[in-house]
């Protein structure tokens, strides 16, 4: 007999818990430390100022938990995007099909209370965070807030009747001064010809409140078009500034100026995963001490935010900054960065990636029980 019970704020442990249970013994799947995800799911998260939540849990007849899942209302993506469309996220299940239609009918009943027929997901809790389903690319670790799901996942998604609406590459980039430096270089000396007002210097955290806007400027700007975007607010995006700004390294975070008007950024940080695999979800009272003696050993990167405003596109300023990036980088000691994730349609980052002699190598997928 399975049991689906919608659970209270004092059961968020429980449904933490979860997921250690559903992927004991897999090597590859990294956990959060439990206290971001209780962070994600409090109710001081400013995001659920414009957004709802019902979080529920799986039981057998022992009162074993066999799955969990959220349902999810941005009234924040509703509005910009105009779509009447609700959220699954944070969905973890073992491999039984019936398990997890009960899960996903939960969300579905939870959301058409809200009037809201469609959904889609997994989102973690929105489309600015964790996305996907991971598609392809199952032997090898996730980077630093890219998600890691069992390949079963997709198959009880389409057997409970879900659909792929769309899919988010990842593509492994080497750090390394070759030859792409001699094509970054020419780029470099088109751009500064044809713009000679273009400028890029890196991130400074020292004038992190005044970085901080232009970021937030260029970043509504240059996604205001793309696939399930949607603005963040100053509180969101401050509170997420702050929870990421000690982990920079500043020298390898890139904005791009036409004098003093800012218009494109580069925004690479540390792959932690290397670290949080060896907290297993707890930051105290040991964790601590490991984060600070292995941050330094840290090798990797994932380059998680590139783009240039709309009126600055197809002048070479990606890879203007891209290559300022990769000069730093490989300075820096770095070997290895992630550029992700990149939508399946958006064809120019996708050529960045592959001038910059990145593979393809994961692919991750967003299923509806609607179209797009």
């Amino acid at each position: 007999m399975i049991t689906i019970k919608e659970i209270k704020n004092n059961q968020i442990g429980e449904f933490i818990k979860c997921s250690y249970e559903i992927y004991k013994g897999n090597p590859f799947w990294i956990p959060q430390l439990d206290r971001d995800i209780k962070n994600i799911l409090s109710d001081k998260n400013p995001f659920w100022k414009h957004a709802k939540r019902a979080l529920f849990l799986a039981y057998d007849g022992n009162g074993k938990v066999l799955g969990r899942i959220a349902g999810i209302i941005d009234y924040n993506y509703i509005k910009f995007q105009e779509n009447e469309i609700g959220f699954f996220g944070f969905f973890e299940c073992i491999n039984n099909i019936e398990v997890a239609k009960q899960l996903f009918d939960s969300v579905k009943y939870f959301l058409g209370q809200n009037n809201l027929q469609k959904m889609m997901g997994p989102m973690n809790p929105s489309t600015n965070d964790e996305v996907g389903f991971l598609y392809e690319g199952f032997d090898s670790p996730p980077r630093i807030m890219m998600p890691y799901t069992h390949q079963y996942y997709i198959t009880l998604a389409e057997q409970a009747g879900l659909k792929k609406i769309k899919e988010l590459y990842a593509y492994e980039i080497p750090v390394a001064l070759d030859d792409r430096t001699v094509r970054l270089n020419k780029a470099l000396n088109i751009v500064k010809k044809r713009n000679p007002t273009i400028i890029i210097r890196t991130f400074s955290k020292k004038n992190f409140k005044k970085d901080l806007a232009d970021v937030m400027e260029i970043y509504n700007s240059a996604w205001e078009k793309n696939w399930g975007f949607v603005p963040w607010t100053n509180e969101e995006f401050e509170t997420i500034a702050d929870s990421l700004v000690d982990l920079l390294d500043e020298k390898i975070v890139m904005m791009a100026y036409d004098g003093q008007n800012p218009v494109g950024m580069l925004i690479a940080i540390p792959d932690y995963n290397f670290i949080l695999k060896k907290l297993n979800g707890k930051l105290f009272p040991f964790g601590f001490l490991k984060f600070l003696y292995f941050k330094n050993k840290v090798k990797d990167l994932r380059l998680m935010i590139m783009g240039v405003k709309k009126e600055y596109r197809n002048k070479g300023i990606e890879a203007y900054m891209s290559g300022e990036a990769l000069k730093n980088s490989v300075a820096r000691g770095y070997n290895v960065c992630e550029l992700s994730w990149i939508l399946d349609d958006n064809v120019m980052t996708q050529r960045t990636a592959e001038m910059m002699s990145g593979r393809l190598y994961k692919r991750y997928a967003v299923y509806s029980n609607a179209g797009i």
